[in-house]
């Protein structure tokens, strides 16, 4: 009899391993309808208030309202294509017609005046290139394969957007949709908890996504002014790439303070390091630092303070962990996750308090 039980459990842990072994397959077979629908979850979270607002405020049909939604998330998807193709196109065919000595030579005229200037030993900028592993092992077949990997995903990327539109509309139809979905998970007597600590978490998330997405903006137009003020290649472009960088925190500022110096320096290659390229990178961090100012001390209390009702300390803590264990993308949802988990916690924890005073009168 007691083998028998033994081999029941050893028979009923290998069924449990093999099933989480299944469900791990089956969720990286589906993982790209998984990342639609967190996109689409977060459209919704950003695009409920205006549909509330159109509903509520303008007594416009909740459809007519969701399709307004969309139509403004559209515009601005092909708002930021429209941005980039042409410049794309542009420095596709610049690449074309390039002088390259021409190039060389600035470049080694700029490394000459910066070595001038610093003080320092002169390093040959072409030849260091020339001697790295990957000039030296460069294939020229990469460019097609490449070219013909962007045109192929296309396809994908088109099929991507239609799902992602078709799956949010329905979460801003119908805001109960994810709720039912979740339910069916619950205890019956349960679903009242459940429903609450939802609305608790989608509240949270839909404040944190819209405070998310003033703050690339604010930075966005404050990008902008600063590179148009002086005069850098491409500001609106640059500007975008360098405000949507602050989605990963901390690390993402950094990442484009020296994507804007090397952008200033590329829009001066050929001219004076000392009368032109150096005073300008100097204006332009200077400007840069403000603009990060402002967003630390304005923008970042605001969204983390408020919408997530976190200290700053313990946002900071659960980055670190979050980045130190699953890099980037850890340190992306670090706070949308923390934030659910929380909600999740509080209300366990009082319920374990509300059990624990009614044994105690008992």
């Amino acid at each position: 009899m007691k083998a028998k039980t033994i081999t029941l459990g050893i028979l009923r842990a290998l069924g449990i391993i093999v099933a989480i072994l299944l469900f791990c397959l089956f969720v990286y077979k589906i993982q790209s309808v998984i990342v639609y629908i967190a996109i689409a979850a977060v459209i919704s979270l950003i695009g409920r208030p205006i549909v509330w607002f159109l509903k509520k405020r303008l007594k416009i049909p909740i459809k007519l309202a969701v399709i307004i939604v969309l139509l403004m998330v559209t515009a601005i998807f092909i708002g930021i294509i429209a941005l980039f193709v042409p410049i794309i196109v542009q420095q596709s065919e610049n690449l074309g017609q390039i002088d390259f000595d021409a190039f060389k030579t600035d470049l080694n005229e700029l490394n000459i005046q910066v070595r001038e200037y610093l003080g320092v030993e002169q390093i040959d900028i072409i030849q260091g290139l020339r001697q790295t592993s990957f000039v030296r092992n460069f294939d020229l077949e990469v460019i097609p394969n490449f070219m013909n990997l962007i045109f192929g995903g296309l396809g994908t990327a088109l099929i991507g957007v239609f799902s992602i539109v078709f799956i949010s509309f329905f979460l801003l139809k119908d805001s109960k949709l994810m709720l039912n979905s979740i339910l069916v998970f619950s205890n019956r007597g349960d679903e009242d908890r459940f429903k609450r600590v939802f609305e608790k978490i989608k509240a949270l998330l839909s404040r944190y996504f819209v405070g998310l997405t003033l703050q690339i903006f604010v930075l966005f137009v404050l990008y902008s002014a600063l590179l148009m003020i002086y005069e850098v290649d491409n500001p609106i472009a640059i500007a975008f790439i360098c405000a949507f960088l602050n989605i990963v925190p901390y690390l993402g500022p950094l990442v484009a303070g020296v994507l804007m110096m090397l952008f200033v320096i590329s829009s001066n290659l050929g001219a004076d390091f000392s009368t032109i390229i150096l005073p300008k990178l100097m204006y332009v961090m200077a400007g840069y630092g403000v603009a990060q100012l402002i967003d630390n001390f304005i923008n970042q209390p605001l969204i983390f303070g408020k919408s997530v009702k976190s200290h700053p300390l313990e946002i900071f803590l659960v980055i670190l962990i979050a980045g130190l264990l699953f890099n980037v993308i850890g340190m992306i949802v670090a706070i949308p996750v923390y934030t659910a988990l929380k909600v999740i916690a509080k209300e366990a924890f009082s319920e374990y308090k509300i059990v624990k005073n009614l044994t105690k009168d008992m």
